[in-house]
């Protein structure tokens, strides 16, 4: 992590982390770290859709793909904010009533969506999914999702979490 953080002061200019608030198990809003992967203020500036944007920086790149940029959220597992493995937290406002059962858990650092292709998902299948988790929750169903995660990372070709549509 402090290399990570060494690379991204080098780099440019602006805070090491980058914080959003999200929404917790049952809704409950908290502030969400992770490494900065792009320029100071750029999230003023809508999503980012591609990796080719130029406002992801060279070492923001290499971060985001192999998903280095997750790993401040350890912290929020050690103080119980976050698990794991859980639904990803999402921004507040964004979860419809019919998915509302995501947030029976609390939020993971890596989700049974991640491990199944999520680029090839739409927005509505990656909901129906963390749904189908919280119901179907199982150590084993926790291990198997954890043991699946760092090939899903190894093999992906673009690290975006795309806005709900």
């Amino acid at each position: 992590m402090a290399a990570v953080a060494l690379a991204i002061r080098l780099e440019s200019d602006g805070p090491i982390l980058f914080r959003q608030e999200r929404e917790g198990r049952h809704g409950r809003p908290f502030r969400i770290h992770k490494f900065r992967s792009m320029v100071k203020d750029a999230d003023r500036h809508g999503p980012v859709t591609s990796m080719a944007d130029p406002r992801v920086t060279h070492v923001g790149r290499v971060v985001r793909r192999f998903s280095l940029d997750e790993l401040p959220q350890l912290f929020h597992v050690l103080v119980g904010e976050m698990s794991l493995v859980g639904p990803r937290p999402l921004l507040p406002g964004t979860t419809r009533p019919e998915e509302r059962r995501r947030l029976d858990m609390r939020p993971g650092m890596t989700s049974l969506v991640e491990v199944r292709r999520p680029h090839l998902l739409s927005w509505d299948e990656r909901m129906m999914i963390d749904v189908e988790y919280v119901e179907t929750w199982s150590l084993a169903l926790d291990l198997s999702i954890l043991m699946r995660t760092i090939p899903a990372v190894l093999t992906r070709k673009d690290i975006l979490d795309a806005p709900r549509p």
